[in-house]
């Protein structure tokens, strides 16, 4: 698939597919039962990946996926230099790994040789960035490689902004913080990785793209940051938040792969210039 493939899947026709409403009786949007049935999420991920397995992947590149094992505790990195994953369908890694908790029901994945199933949700509840992983692989992949010639290119998906009462939450339970405290939001949070990057990664190294989901100099009309809002006109919003970003970071991301990038590291928009933020 080119860019161009890419870009198109992010359509109307797509989301509605994907974010197909669980019909269930007495079912409680996100409460007593996934949100949605997830069945269409699998078909749109079938469909663009068909037969497609990490086995192939070029030579001497790598790709990973974090999950987690809900039965085990903990996460599952699902990855490419990993003899046991190689087999693995493409999309049905993808279904594994985008499973959000509340939104999409638990996906089944035999990862092992031992075929024992493992029962995966999207590993955002404890990567939301997945930068450190990342990092962590490439490094036990090219052991010879000096730190210094490390480089990092991570790309955000818009970081939400909704406000959360303060006084009203000291009188909240599960529930209330499940409804009013976006609670998976606060415990998914992606921040403390930029930190984690920018700390060891060789100043100029390292390119953080990403940038709140509010009005800013540069982006007049920001997106509905909810991940469900599938409306064609927050669709489009949401493309010209890339085409912002793009605007902002492009050239120096496209720099950083070629290693030509001479400059500083590069954070989230400033949401005060329009600007990333200078590290």
């Amino acid at each position: 698939m080119d860019m161009s493939d890419i870009n198109e899947l992010y359509n109307y026709q797509n989301a509605n597919k994907i974010f197909s409403d669980n019909r269930g009786w007495f079912q409680i949007d996100g409460v007593n039962a996934p949100k949605y049935e997830g069945n269409g999420k699998t078909s749109v991920l079938k469909k663009e990946f068909g037969k497609a397995k990490l086995s192939n992947v070029p030579r001497n590149k790598h790709v990973l996926a974090v999950t987690y094992g809900v039965e085990r505790h903990k996460p599952e990195v699902i990855k490419s230099t990993n003899a046991m994953h190689r087999k693995l369908l493409a999309y049905e890694v993808a279904d594994a790994s985008s499973a959000a908790p509340t939104y999409f029901p638990t996906k089944e994945l035999e990862i092992s040789d031992m075929e024992q199933a493992f029962w995966l949700i999207d590993g955002g509840v404890t990567a939301n960035n997945p930068t450190m992983c990342a990092i962590a692989e490439a490094i036990k992949a090219w052991p010879t490689n000096p730190m210094n010639e490390l480089r990092v290119l991570s790309i955000g998906t818009g970081y939400r902004t909704r406000k959360i009462n303060g006084p009203a939450s000291e009188k909240w339970g599960a529930l209330e913080w499940f409804t009013k405290g976006h609670i998976l939001d606060l415990l998914t949070d992606e921040r403390v990785v930029a930190y984690q990057a920018h700390t060891i990664i060789t100043p100029g190294n390292y390119i953080r793209v990403n940038a709140e989901m509010r009005k800013q100099p540069g982006l007049a009309k920001p997106p509905d940051d909810a991940i469900d809002d599938i409306s064609k006109s927050n669709i489009n919003k949401l493309k010209q938040m890339g085409d912002f970003l793009f605007e902002q970071y492009g050239q120096a991301t496209v720099d950083l792969l070629m290693d030509s990038y001479v400059g500083p590291s590069l954070d989230i928009i400033d949401t005060d210039t329009g600007m990333p933020k200078i590290r």
